[in-house]
């Protein structure tokens, strides 16, 4: 029995490598920028070795030429890419239902730093992004993000093309989805806007030399931030349900 890999092993272990280091680069929770890359690449490394042997049997001939394997590996990385994607996308549906609540209830003045290594946003913003990180690790739906790098080898072999035109309506149909599901997460916010600003509006009529604005804006913090605290659970589950049909498309 050799004791070393064979230039074949070599190859389908790579290839394998760049699939999952791609996806894993794009992966909520681990994916994360504030995540040290070398945890990022071990554990890519990791899921590489395991997967290695189930998938070798399905992996063509060696290329023959420099441009056939740049090619191949570059096909890997485009799949990686696109289910990473893909599934970073939907994590900004709580990013869109904070802003939207900091909005609402004048708090978007208030940014701050996103722990996930993101762009600076809103107070409410990165709290829900934050959230939803913590869903994903403890609901486990990040044992469905390795069964989808699992399954994307059954969905798009090594030996098909790249899907771009199925990747692009798929990419525009995740956003559009995670935009209405984060005007559909505050929506409580938004009525309560709504009949508070018709009501300021109408006390101002009636008491024009009375300061209004000074009274309501406090008010619209606390009863907005209280709305949002009563219907966080409510947030959460719809959000990680939403989360989890999505992952069942890849699994």
């Amino acid at each position: 029995m050799d004791s070393f890999a064979t230039t074949a092993q070599v190859y389908v272990a790579g290839l394998v490598f760049a699939r999952i280091g791609a996806m894993v680069m794009l992966m909520p929770g681990i994916g994360e920028t504030a995540v040290p890359p070398r945890i990022r690449l071990a554990f890519a490394l990791l899921i590489a070795v395991v997967l290695t042997p189930v998938v070798a049997r399905t992996v063509g001939p060696l290329p023959t030429t420099v441009g056939g394997l740049a090619g191949q590996v570059i096909h890997e990385i485009l799949i990686g890419l696109m289910i990473g994607a893909v599934l970073k996308l939907f994590m900004s549906a709580l990013t869109t239902a904070g802003e939207i609540i900091s909005l609402q209830t004048t708090l978007s003045f208030a940014q701050t730093t996103n722990p996930s290594g993101a762009p600076s946003s809103t107070a409410v913003a990165t709290f829900l992004s934050m959230l939803g990180l913590t869903l994903v690790m403890a609901t486990d739906l990040h044992h469905l993000f390795i069964g989808a790098i699992a399954r994307s080898y059954e969905l798009f072999p090594f030996t098909k093309s790249v899907p771009v035109n199925d990747a692009a309506a798929l990419a525009v149909r995740t956003v559009a989805q995670s935009f209405m599901l984060g005007v559909q997460l505050a929506a409580p916010v938004i009525v309560f806007s709504i009949v508070f600003n018709l009501a300021t509006g109408l006390v101002g009529r009636v008491m024009p030399s009375f300061q209004i604005f000074f009274v309501t804006s406090p008010l619209s913090v606390i009863l907005g931030l209280s709305l949002l605290a009563l219907s966080l659970g409510g947030i959460a589950m719809v959000w990680s349900d939403r989360y989890r049909d999505l992952l069942g498309v890849f699994n």
